[in-house]
């Protein structure tokens, strides 16, 4: 069985309720429910929350709320293992046992279904614990640098300043779409970001982090771009 949860918390701080705010004419979550339902593999698709508005709109997308999550679970500090973690915790409760679990966004509303079905097979065809979506940065990280105190400049990594851009190793970042993992993986809280994981690359085009105000608006010319391709 393969079950798909859905973190959103009530308290977002930066971009308040934004996992229930309206983008691209529909509550932002329920991008994530609907992708998941679309895609046709979960036997269940599930949102963790702790505020019930957004259960209720959950709900009216066609998403499962068997549980709420407790308080200690819905700070701006809790990482997402031990919410799913506590998840697979509360299905177990109920009787099911997956067989893979996939953490989908609440904010991830150019995700589409064969994103989660190249991760899918990804997974069941090797020995991963994890299998997450990722991209490349738009310019070459080993040649970045800081503003100083004194406002001077610092490169962060100084031995690469004589670096030609395309002799420098590819570097990736996680898109924040989804992570598919083993279930023995999130109850064991393993880290994803080891030899034990590996990716689905997205194209830069559908990645956008959606954190201020800023984000939303870059997210929203992105949807109306991708609308008219």
């Amino acid at each position: 069985m393969k079950v798909a949860v859905i973190p959103a918390r009530g308290g977002s701080e930066r971009i308040p309720r934004k996992n229930i705010r309206e983008f691209a004419g529909k509550p932002m979550i329920a991008h994530s429910i609907l992708c998941a339902l679309r895609s046709g593999i979960f036997a269940r698709v599930i949102v963790s929350t702790d505020d019930e508005e957004i259960a209720q709109t959950a709900r009216t997308f066609g998403a499962e709320v068997p549980f709420m999550r407790p308080a200690e679970l819905a700070d701006g500090v809790t990482g997402v293992t031990e919410v799913i973690a506590h998840a697979i915790e509360q299905l177990r409760v109920q009787a099911t046992e997956p067989s893979a679990v996939c953490c989908i966004y609440a904010t991830a509303p150019f995700l589409c279904p064969e994103d989660l079905e190249r991760g899918l097979a990804v997974l069941e065809t090797g020995d991963w614990l994890y299998v997450l979506s990722a991209t490349t940065f738009t310019a070459p990280i080993f040649r970045s640098f800081r503003q100083n105190e004194a406002g001077g400049l610092e490169m962060f990594f100084p031995e690469h300043y004589d670096t030609r851009s395309q002799d420098l190793p590819e570097a990736l970042h996680d898109a924040a779409l989804f992570c598919w993992g083993r279930p023995g993986a999130w109850l064991d809280r393993a880290p994803a970001f080891d030899d034990r994981s590996t990716v689905v690359r997205i194209p830069r085009s559908r990645v956008q982090d959606i954190d201020t105000e800023e984000d939303w608006a870059r997210a929203e010319a992105m949807a109306r771009y991708l609308s008219h391709e």
